[in-house]
């Protein structure tokens, strides 16, 4: 197995854990947990893809991993904001 597979695997396994994490009701996905999984698993994933030249799943995972950013950049709001958890 490459490097490259070896990167790719990580960050596949990270996507997966929090796909099947959420299927299985274990975790919100507007959870801290599951938004860092895919941040991280993207994240991981768009370099495995970069470092094989596969452009369109570098596009794929960049944009997956901003969803996760706004994901995360909405939980803190929301744990800030009075009332609200």
């Amino acid at each position: 197995m490459s490097e490259t597979d070896w990167v790719a695997s990580v960050g596949v396994t990270l996507l997966l854990i929090a796909f099947f994490a959420n299927q299985r009701g274990l975790l919100s996905e507007r959870s801290l947990a599951y938004l860092l999984l895919n941040l991280l698993g993207a994240g991981i994933a768009g370099i495995a893809a970069w470092m094989g030249g596969i452009i369109p799943f570098v596009v794929l995972e960049a944009v997956w991993a901003g969803v996760a950013i706004f994901g995360l950049i909405d939980l803190a709001r929301r744990r800030r904001a009075p009332g609200t958890a």
